[in-house]
């Protein structure tokens, strides 16, 4: 039983990896983590930290979103906005979606008692989409830069895919098993074992990257422009857990923590301006881009990567070196 997405020559064309994470589900996909036990490595000091901040509103939002089963749509809106967009649509939400979504979560498992009065209490749904928007301060917000950095190394590694093997090996690359490209048709296996046929009839496909996606991709056939498969980011455990507690780094040069004082030799901070303007490179390519040997660009990464200044991903047995958010800011502000 799989999803199949049916391709033309124009949906190979406009098949495309989203730039970010869409907010609210990633936001879907954090809260079905938060609640479970997997994965305590990657995700243990991220769980601790954000149950110990969530406040009792946070209630309404964790009771539509269940560990295992469905959650009503509309509180996923499709198409793309900022956050403050994103809530202000599920707070319009109109009544017939409303109830029609409802409806069709009941279907599968029981509703909280209050969610039967969304479609008839406007102020209700109000509340609900502004808990939704403190839950995403709280669940995600503080984590934005690491979880962008996560995403943005995933993208690097597409995009060498892309340039080594064409559209073949950047959809056989998603996620295997549980994706598969047989051409013309891009096979989906999902945890709910729904299966459907959608014949993208031209608008092509948006490949999203997940990070908290870890056990199984997951689809919006019904997002405008395009469907949407989101995929689980590649993670690489040898390079530590993506999301851990720590503070801010602050990276100013008289204030910043010991790790980033390493940074302010010639050679290293060279070695970070160069994975800047070349995300996803080799540390092969980052050595004959500065005449060093390997060795020393390899250390020179590890040491930026220990900071939190770069993200490294592995295809098969090629480390591939990104910049963070907190390693560009760092570049701003020195060079």
């Amino acid at each position: 039983m799989v999803y199949r997405f049916h391709f033309t020559s124009a949906d190979l064309a406009r098949t495309r990896v989203a730039e970010s994470a869409l907010p609210l589900d990633e936001l879907s996909i954090a809260l079905r983590v938060l609640q479970d036990r997997n994965h305590d490595l990657r995700f243990g000091a991220w769980r601790r930290e954000t149950r110990a901040r969530l406040t009792p509103r946070a209630r309404m939002v964790l009771d539509l979103t269940p560990v295992h089963g469905w959650s009503p749509t509309f509180l996923s809106p499709s198409g793309s906005g900022t956050l403050p967009e994103l809530l202000e649509r599920v707070a319009a939400t109109p009544r017939t979606q409303l109830r029609a979504s409802l409806a069709s979560v009941a279907d599968h498992q029981r509703l909280p008692g209050w969610a039967h009065r969304l479609g008839e209490d406007p102020g209700l749904l109000r509340q609900l989409a502004d808990a939704l928007g403190e839950v995403h301060s709280t669940v995600l917000a503080p984590y934005w830069p690491q979880i962008s950095a996560g995403l943005a190394a995933d993208r690097a590694l597409r995009a060498r895919q892309m340039l080594h093997g064409g559209v073949e090996r950047l959809l056989n690359g998603l996620y295997p098993p549980r994706i598969r490209w047989r051409p013309p048709v891009l096979e989906v296996d999902l945890l709910s074992g729904i299966e459907g046929d959608v014949h993208l009839q031209g608008r092509g496909l948006l490949l999203t990257p997940s990070v908290f996606a870890t056990r199984a991709p997951l689809v919006d056939p019904d997002t405008e422009p395009q469907p949407v498969l989101a995929y689980p980011a590649h993670y690489d455990p040898a390079t530590g857990p993506l999301l851990v507690a720590r503070p801010a780094l602050d990276t100013a040069l008289g204030t910043a923590p010991a790790p980033v004082s390493a940074l302010l030799g010639r050679t290293r901070a060279a070695v970070l301006h160069t994975i800047a303007q070349r995300p996803g490179c080799t540390t092969g390519e980052l050595a004959g881009a500065l005449r060093i040997t390997a060795s020393g660009a390899s250390q020179h990464a590890t040491v930026l990567r220990e900071a939190g200044l770069i993200t490294t991903l592995r295809d098969r047995n090629t480390a591939l070196h990104t910049a963070t958010p907190t390693g560009l800011a760092l570049l701003e502000r020195c060079w």
